[in-house]
């Protein structure tokens, strides 16, 4: 053994043989299998994905003494290193990539030989000595991969689903807020990316807000549906390997601990087997994706140009848009946008699949299911607060060329259609072609309309309201 700290080893051994482990590391030979079979992708655990398995095991281990079948010294060693673990501490020990076979086992066994080390060292043993702390007979007792794994997903994915939810209530007050600043501010509404009536800029921000308002209630209720858990189920859900008392009262003690409202599942064994649940958060997930590119596609469009495209709005200056192009400045933000919604879209056929190709008992592509779920939430909170702060935030009108591009456009003479006639109208909109006029011109010119009267149709309070009242076209010939 070399003298420096960092070269020695310590061995380890299982039924495939004996390995040399790093003598400072936490973690042992299952664990080191693991690394060396599954070097694919560099992805690590996210960090709430790590603090829910800790508390996962905490809540077993405190099951576990509180009924006696741990021993109390063994035991609280062992919650102090799940605390440690769920408070950021040894979270670099826990190093199993995110693409792996068997269902998780990997990274349950990761945990409970960093946690049986972390319990040896508290009572004053040497890492490896698991004859002190074993991490199957203490860490893992009376559980299984397959019920411990997707329960800590389920916490992970409670705690930022709560996270996502204030971040979509921050975007949607701040289009709120916009609404209402543009609530006077007359432009031309589109179809077809084609000039269609007049309306408010603050109603555009206003259908925004509303669409990320119903992002927010299915954000919501959608922590309902993952609040059953399977911890104590065991191998299949039959609970197999554990007292019935433990089984009866484990999920009572993670809701302690995390604070959540998570309860064992009338069924452990569909609770086991089926991840529906997972695909439906996924799927308000795309929802959400979907109104962001909507979204970021509509203010990209809004602020195009700035000189030969639309130019209604100003986006914030972000950064420099081009090496060569001098003072070219881009819509980062909403591309960005654009890019995490097409991410979690991809993530919800993933996981979609994943969940649809479980079988029998299990579902083995779990781990798969897992990292997209939890980088699709990531990604939408990161990106739903930049993009609030960054962006929605700091948005101003060009209310000269919202007037002109109203003043030019056609899209006038539809308000008159109920009362002029559709046929008519149509030899409006070609007169004033010929002429060279706008329609603002054309109906002052024909003695149509004076300018008051168009500017009163033209008025925001009356473009807010719902359809139009008869008389108050009365005065149109």
């Amino acid at each position: 053994m070399s003298d420096t700290d960092e070269n020695k080893v310590r061995r380890e051994s299982d039924a495939l043989g004996e390995i040399e482990i790093p003598y400072d590391a936490y973690y042992g030979i299952h664990t080191l299998r693991a690394v060396r079979n599954f070097p694919f992708s560099g992805y690590l655990m996210h960090p709430l994905f790590i603090q829910g398995f800790a508390m996962v095991k905490q809540a077993c281990a405190v099951a576990n003494v509180e009924l006696g079948y741990m021993d109390e010294k063994i035991g609280n060693a062992v919650i102090t290193a799940c605390k440690d673990i769920a408070s950021g501490k040894l979270q670099n020990e826990i190093v199993i990539d995110s693409f792996q076979g068997g269902a998780g086992t990997s990274t349950n066994m990761n945990f409970n030989e960093v946690i049986a080390n972390r319990a040896i060292e508290l009572l004053e043993g040497e890492r490896g000595d698991y004859s002190m702390v074993h991490p199957l007979k203490h860490v893992n007792m009376h559980q299984s991969t397959n019920d411990v794994y997707p329960t800590a997903l389920k916490v992970a994915t409670l705690n930022l689903l709560k996270t996502l939810e204030t971040e979509i209530t921050q975007l949607q007050q701040s289009l709120q807020l916009k609404e209402q600043e543009f609530r006077e501010v007359v432009k031309v509404g589109r179809t077809e990316l084609n000039d269609a009536v007049p309306m408010t800029l603050g109603m555009t921000f206003g259908a925004f807000a509303d669409a990320v308002a119903r992002d927010r209630w299915r954000i919501f209720k959608s922590r309902e549906r993952i609040k059953k858990v399977n911890l104590g189920g065991t191998a299949i859900g039959t609970g197999l390997g554990a007292s019935r008392d433990y089984i009866l009262c484990v999920a009572g003690k993670l809701k302690q601990i995390t604070g959540l409202p998570v309860s064992r599942a009338e069924n452990l064994i569909d609770a086991t087997q089926n991840m529906d649940s997972f695909v439906e958060v996924s799927g308000f997930l795309k929802a959400y994706a979907v109104n962001l590119m909507k979204i970021s596609s509509d203010l990209r469009l809004l602020a195009s140009g700035p000189e030969t495209g639309i130019g209604e709005i100003i986006l914030p200056r972000l950064q420099a848009g081009s090496s060569i192009m001098a003072g070219k400045i881009n819509p980062v933000m909403p591309e960005a946008v654009t890019q995490v919604a097409l991410q979690v879209m991809g993530n919800d056929q993933t996981i979609t699949l994943a969940a649809s190709m479980g079988q029998l008992e299990l579902n083995h592509l779990l781990p798969l299911l897992a990292h997209s779920l939890l980088e699709s939430l990531t990604l939408l909170i990161n990106a739903t607060k930049t993009f609030t702060e960054n962006c929605i935030a700091g948005i101003t009108a060009d209310q000269n060329r919202c007037k002109r591009h109203v003043e030019k456009s056609y899209a006038l003479a539809t308000v008159l259609v109920p009362v002029l006639g559709y046929e008519r109208i149509e030899k409006i909109i070609h007169a004033a072609k010929e002429a060279g006029r706008t329609i603002r011109e054309e109906l002052i010119h024909q003695k149509i309309s004076s300018p008051e009267e168009i500017d009163d149709i033209l008025s925001p309070n009356r473009l807010c309201k719902l359809g139009y009242i008869p008389d108050e076209l009365s005065r149109i010939k």
